[in-house]
């Protein structure tokens, strides 16, 4: 395919499952011809209005908000707010098109991405979205209509979408956790998180803000005098919000086998180290977790809408590619179930084995092509 200069923009985010897939995918795009010109459209006060122009993009942010289904007095401001907000959003985005002359928009899911894709299907201009989770979100079923081409990384989409319209593409994932780790990658993490290579090795990642219900599972465990962890050492990825706190339950609680981390640099060192991961099941880290081909029990998140995390680690589930353990249990059953894992070594490989099955490496690129397709 012959890839000339384009004019694309590409709108949505809200959090990082949606902020970079968004990214990697300007990546290649960039990858594969310098000369394209890409612009963001983000909403204001959220986190792609920083880590876009991070990593090297112009962002322009709109007035969005979305619905908070919550009863709260701040929360019922916010929701008489967001008509007008709409409205104003949708009146931006058309200047932002007429403006910018894009050749083609990309949503990537989130709020933000409902008035940009809108007002381009509106003006003639060919567009494409990606829904990362195994359950589409509500802004993404609302433009499957409007939309030329829908990427997804789950079966059976078609219960959302247009059959006709849907590209199995999966997630774009970062380069440095796309293929299983090496012999070397682990000796490597062994040495750089101080590891003993002759143990078993848990690795605990809650995201980059943490999760208060892995976190509270771990000190539970840890203050029980961490029964059945013998000859197991844990990566334990507790989150920049936690940090203090975890600070000072493992200066009063030390336990040299457990090394506790706000946030992680090297995720493939971290995976690669790891025998077992315990994680949220967002649709990145899902996707993360089949190309490094790990065992992995999830534990999905009940604080996202449609309950899309859920979806996403049964998807794995249903295939013997992962275990999940619900949130309201985890505190009593997570961390003897990890244990136990990590102490079946055929379990655990053929978990791994199966989850990498399941792992679609070119998405970027599969997204990238159906982009140019569309022009």
């Amino acid at each position: 395919m012959q890839y000339k200069p384009l004019r694309i923009i590409i709108s949505g985010g809200g959090t990082g499952g949606h902020i970079f897939p968004a990214v990697s995918i300007a990546n290649k795009l960039k990858e594969l011809c310098p000369e394209n010109d890409i612009l963001f459209v983000g909403a204001n006060g959220k986190m792609e209005m920083e880590k876009v122009p991070a990593a090297g993009y112009k962002i322009i942010g709109l007035p969005i908000a979305g619905l908070q289904r919550r009863l709260t007095v701040k929360n019922i401001i916010n929701d008489i707010q967001v008509p007008f907000k709409l409205m104003s959003s949708l009146r931006k985005a058309r200047r932002i098109i007429r403006e910018f002359k894009p050749d083609v928009a990309i949503g990537v899911g989130g709020y933000a991405s409902a008035p940009l894709l809108k007002a381009a299907t509106k003006l003639h201009i060919p567009a494409l979205i990606q829904e990362q989770n195994g359950f589409a979100g509500m802004t993404n079923k609302m433009l499957g209509e409007k939309v030329q081409c829908i990427c997804v990384a789950y079966e059976g989409m078609e219960r959302f979408f247009p059959a006709d319209k849907i590209v199995m593409s999966g997630n774009p994932i970062r380069k440095e956790v796309s293929t299983p780790p090496t012999p070397t990658m682990r000796a490597e993490a062994m040495e750089f998180y101080g590891l003993n290579p002759q143990k078993k090795h848990l690795f605990i990642v809650g995201g980059s803000l943490g999760s208060g219900t892995l976190n509270k599972a771990m000190r539970s465990w840890i203050e029980a005098g961490c029964p059945g962890g013998e000859g197991v050492e844990v990566i334990w990825q507790c989150g920049k919000y936690y940090k203090a706190g975890v600070d000072e339950f493992m200066a009063a609680h030390p336990v040299p086998a457990v090394k506790h981390f706000d946030f992680i640099q090297r995720m493939d060192l971290a995976f690669a180290a790891a025998d077992v991961v315990v994680s949220r099941s967002g649709a990145s880290t899902v996707s993360e977790i089949c190309a490094m081909g790990k065992a992995c029990i999830f534990v999905p998140s009940p604080n996202v809408a449609e309950d899309h995390q859920t979806h996403n680690a049964m998807a794995l589930v249903r295939k013997d590619a992962a275990l999940i353990v619900k949130d309201a249990e985890a505190a009593e059953k997570l961390l003897p179930e990890a244990l136990g894992l990590l102490a079946d070594p055929e379990r655990t490989a053929t978990l791994g084995a199966n989850a990498e099955k399941m792992a679609l490496r070119d998405a970027a690129q599969v997204i990238c092509d159906e982009v140019y397709k569309l022009v």
